[in-house]
């Protein structure tokens, strides 16, 4: 990301003969340089235009997420051919590694989203950098003690109740994918650098050359060294390590981030803190809502048969993962175009980018859930042979297709608050949601009325129907004009931006 260049955009001092409001007519012919262009077209020519640009930047997100997901199957194929003992190892690691470490950073990272994509639409493309330094410095410093924890996860376990060569094996796991974990925090950063100026062919290009690598060295690693499930966890790190090389050398050397490179300073180290207001929320948002599904998965050893309650959850988990990649897709790119929107002075843009992304998920909302409904006798199917876990999925269902309504304005909304820099509304939303409402709904239906995983799954779609609702509702009443103004106090601190005539 180095560059010998100075950054373009610098507000520049008065010089002695301008005029005392040279300031304030700059900031006139700012908003009005940023407001016209939307004004002077009319509405459906510019739905179709927008369409169009979020299906640009959504496809490619998608492909990114699916061929990330493709990684993390072959990887458990590959360590469940070793057999039970190495597979639940690797299972529990994953699970304890992205609630403990992963979650957090990619949460933390997805500041960025808000404050980079602001920036960009402001025209203020040194920042982007910097920004990212920032976030980089931040992160990198939290893998500290995050892996000092992966370090003692065979101690932690067995305290737990967990069987110690069930412990054992998952901290061979965990241990293996700490040199990863350094790489993917800076992975995270750049990801939102590129994604947040609309480049995302690096980021199909990092995930396709990571992938490629992987599956040979994962199998080398796992079966000819004989490293067993750790050998996985090693590919992984090396192919966290490998994606950072392919989007910094993309960064260094591609014209299309000529604008926004800049030489790291001392600058990145200040500022933490304005990172932080933003990273922190965004960061509970995340993990609010991705920790009360793994504490649902744990609650369902203790239901009655938890062989056949965990296996069914985990399906439906599963399944939701698979066709959640679309709103993921839609609410990434949603995210970079009202953060644009926003920074670029345009409140109507951002609102249309908001009107035109709710209404293209719904239509696949509707599609994909009736989609589920109508495979609900092949699913259980393509996950287990056993019949009962066939039929249970079957009956799960209707109420995964329900699951999907929720999911995918979900989102699509947190994708939106993202934009807008209210992640804090949406970490207070997610916690009322899921831990007042969504798991005591859950808890009730599941044990005390005896409906075991169906009941769990009430309990999510509770939860889910509030998180909408409220999503909806502060979507509903925001003042767009006013999202522009701390839009623009975010980005530029306090100075103006300087421009030309």
């Amino acid at each position: 990301m180095g560059s010998s260049e100075a950054p373009l955009l610098l507000a520049q001092p008065r010089g002695k003969g301008e005029p005392a409001d040279a300031e304030a007519g700059a900031q006139r012919r700012w908003r009005r340089r940023c407001c016209g262009a939307w004004a002077s077209e009319g509405w459906w020519a510019a739905a179709a235009a927008e369409v169009a640009r979020l299906a640009a930047l959504a496809a490619p997100m998608i492909a990114v997420a699916l061929l990330q997901l493709t990684m993390q199957l072959i990887s458990t194929v590959m360590v469940g051919h070793l057999g039970e003992m190495p597979l639940a190892g690797a299972a529990i690691a994953n699970s304890l590694t992205n609630v403990s470490g992963f979650s957090v950073l990619m949460g933390l990272a997805c500041g960025l989203e808000t404050i980079c994509g602001q920036a960009y639409g402001a025209e203020q493309y040194h920042k982007l950098a910097l920004f990212t330094y920032r976030s980089i410095i931040v992160l990198l410093i939290l893998c500290a003690p995050i892996a000092i924890i992966w370090v003692f996860i065979p101690d932690i376990l067995p305290l737990i109740g967990q069987d110690p060569q069930i412990a054992s094996e998952a901290g061979k796991y965990a241990l293996w994918l700490i040199p990863g974990l350094f790489a993917f925090s800076v992975a995270q950063c750049l990801s939102k650098f590129l994604q947040s100026q609309s480049l995302i062919f690096p980021l199909v290009l990092s995930s396709l050359t990571t992938l490629t690598l992987f599956i040979p060295l994962c199998w080398f690693m796992v079966y000819k060294v004989g490293m067993g499930n750790a050998g996985a966890a090693l590919a992984v790190s090396i192919c966290d390590w490998v994606e950072i090389m392919v989007l910094g050398l993309y960064i260094k050397l591609s014209p299309s981030c000529e604008k926004t490179r800049a030489p790291f300073t001392r600058e990145a180290f200040r500022g933490i803190g304005s990172f932080m207001r933003l990273a922190v929320p965004s960061a509970l948002m995340i993990c609010i809502e991705w920790w009360s599904y793994e504490l649902l998965v744990l609650l369902s050893g203790i239901l009655p048969n938890p062989a056949l309650e965990t296996s069914v959850l985990s399906i439906c988990m599963s399944t939701i993962l698979l066709v959640y990649n679309i709103p993921y897709g839609i609410g990434a790119a949603a995210s970079v175009r009202v953060s644009n929107e926003l920074g670029a002075g345009n409140p109507d843009g951002a609102r249309l980018v908001v009107v035109v992304a709710l209404s293209t998920i719904i239509c696949s909302a509707v599609l994909v859930s009736v989609t589920l409904l109508s495979l609900r006798h092949f699913i259980g199917i393509a996950f287990s042979n056993e019949e009962e876990v066939v039929d249970y999925v079957t009956r799960m269902v209707p109420l995964l297709s329900i699951s999907v309504l929720n999911d995918n304005l979900q989102g699509v909304l947190s994708g939106i608050s993202r934009g807008c820099g209210w992640q804090n509304l949406g970490a207070y939303v997610n916690l009322g949601a899921f831990y007042l409402v969504g798991i005591p709904v859950a808890l009730v239906f599941g044990f005390a009325l005896h409906l075991g995983g169906a009941g769990f799954w009430i309990g999510i779609i509770a939860g889910g129907v509030t998180q909408v609702t409220l999503l909806s509702v502060i979507t509903a009443m925001t003042n767009w004009g006013k999202m522009v103004d701390m839009a623009r106090d975010r980005v530029y601190e306090g100075s103006l931006p300087t421009l030309v005539d």
